[in-house]
């Protein structure tokens, strides 16, 4: 059984749109059922670094955010860099997806997946 980390100050906070969010998706798609969202911060993208979502399971060493049944899982190195962020759900007329405010991000290409820090 692998060990986690849960902090006493979260590296994210997530909005009650996002953990609504999450938690249809987790009760909805059966790939994901048990497991908790992962995000990630990696090299790649247009500005230098990109954020990727995907259902996992909890390793050893990661950062656990979460409540009212959500958890989310983050690795320590994406942690330094999501440090202080805000996780929300946006749905507007652009289309929907998880909205990260980052204040470690110092600039961000159009699509805002991908950032530089």
């Amino acid at each position: 059984m692998s060990e986690t980390t849960q902090t006493q100050n979260p590296v994210v906070t997530l909005t009650e749109k996002a953990m609504e969010k999450i938690r249809h998706i987790s009760e909805s798609d059966p790939q994901s059922k048990g497991k908790s969202l992962r995000i990630t911060l990696e090299a790649g993208g247009c500005s230098g670094y990109q954020y990727g979502f995907s259902y996992d399971d909890k390793k050893e060493g990661d950062q656990v955010v979460g409540s009212a049944g959500v958890t989310v899982v983050i690795d320590q190195e994406s942690a330094k860099l999501l440090a202080g962020s805000v996780i929300g759900y946006k749905e507007d007329f652009g289309g929907e997806g998880f909205a990260i405010q980052n204040p470690n991000v110092k600039k961000s290409c159009g699509c805002g997946n991908s950032v530089d820090i």
